[in-house]
């Protein structure tokens, strides 16, 4: 994302995991485990919705983490239809979190069903403090059940995801939703709004 990223390799359930770290200028004050949109359709953790991701965090003081799942990039393994890939996300977790500080959860489009399924497995004791969705994959994967604090962001020309199917997926957990007005699913011409959505909506 910029010279100061550091680039690691973590070790993961299929191999090694090729992670990129953005650190804020003061003390973090937790960590935010972003995951890309899907490994088979061009998706990896230098998405620009991603990198959109990583670059709100940092300004709201965390530690931003992205990383490539398992066959992309850098990480070893083989892609393994949506569960190696939770897997994959709860290592990340597991090696740079710091159980003293908060830990954020997000994702775009596939990687948003990610993180729903990652957060749903994590202890009661260490559960994230909030997730960021952005275009959740919810038509073909099982997104698990959100908390209402949840910020669900979704472009109203969503020619991938229907908005439709957010709105079908929303309404039983009665979650709001965010619609960006004629935005489609990778937010072309709109990723300053979508930064600037989740930071004005992370502390409310």
């Amino acid at each position: 994302m910029n010279a100061q990223t550091e680039r690691l390799l973590i070790a993961g359930p299929a191999g090694a995991l090729e992670c990129a770290i953005d650190t804020p200028a003061t003390a973090p004050r937790g960590a935010a485990v972003l995951c890309h949109p899907h490994p088979q359709h061009g998706g990896t953790m230098d998405n620009k919705v991603v990198q959109t991701l990583a670059r709100a965090f940092v300004q709201l003081g965390y530690r931003a983490v992205r990383f490539n799942f398992r066959g992309i990039g850098g990480s070893e393994g083989a892609w393994d239809e949506g569960r190696g890939e939770v897997d994959d996300a709860l290592a990340v977790i597991a090696a740079i979190r710091d159980p003293a500080l908060p830990l954020a959860l997000g994702g775009f489009s596939f990687g948003a069903y990610v993180a729903t399924q990652a957060a749903a497995r994590l202890p009661a004791e260490a559960r994230a403090e909030r997730l960021v969705l952005v275009g959740p994959a919810v038509v073909n994967f099982a997104a698990a059940p959100v908390s209402q604090d949840t910020l669900l962001i979704h472009g109203e020309a969503d020619d991938v995801v229907p908005l439709s199917a957010v709105l079908d997926w929303a309404r039983p957990q009665a979650l709001p939703v965010t619609v960006v007005p004629g935005a489609g699913h990778f937010f072309h011409g709109q990723l300053g709004l979508l930064k600037q959505l989740i930071t004005g909506a992370w502390h409310r």
